[in-house]
């Protein structure tokens, strides 16, 4: 488990390594307005969303949307995406990946991103295929 900013935090469930590469699925859990990562893509895995609990708001490429416990998100490889939870209750929601990319690298040095020179920031989200949108 790591924990984030604003007191989110990641749960590990199967890494990509645990499951041979095959996909890896995480729990986050966000705090009353609690930020998420803004728009992006990534260019060699999808990603999927669960809501476990509260509401999370969803970009799905195209629009906003408000998810609830049970609402599910597929995004493609390539397709734009971002979520925050923009509620004052806190939320949950599973996270899944797949190919199971090594996403734990990916979560842990998010904490290292603000002692990070431009250079070693943009190096860090393409080594984790994170490519972001107006940014």
């Amino acid at each position: 488990m790591t924990g984030a900013d604003q007191g989110q935090r990641t749960h590990y469930l199967a890494t990509g390594a645990s499951t041979g590469g095959e996909f890896g699925l995480y729990r986050i859990t966000m705090p009353p307005q609690g930020r998420g990562p803004g728009t992006h893509f990534h260019s060699t895995m999808s990603e999927s969303f669960f809501i476990l609990s509260g509401t999370v708001r969803l970009f799905d490429g195209e629009k906003w949307i408000d998810a609830t416990p049970g609402d599910f998100l597929y995004v493609p490889v390539g397709g734009r995406h971002a979520f925050h939870n923009g509620s004052d209750e806190p939320a949950s929601l599973l996270l899944l990946f797949s190919p199971g990319a090594p996403r734990d690298g990916y979560f842990e040095g998010m904490a290292e991103l603000a002692a990070m020179s431009d250079e070693e920031r943009e190096d860090f989200f393409l080594y984790h295929d994170t490519y972001w949108v107006g940014a």
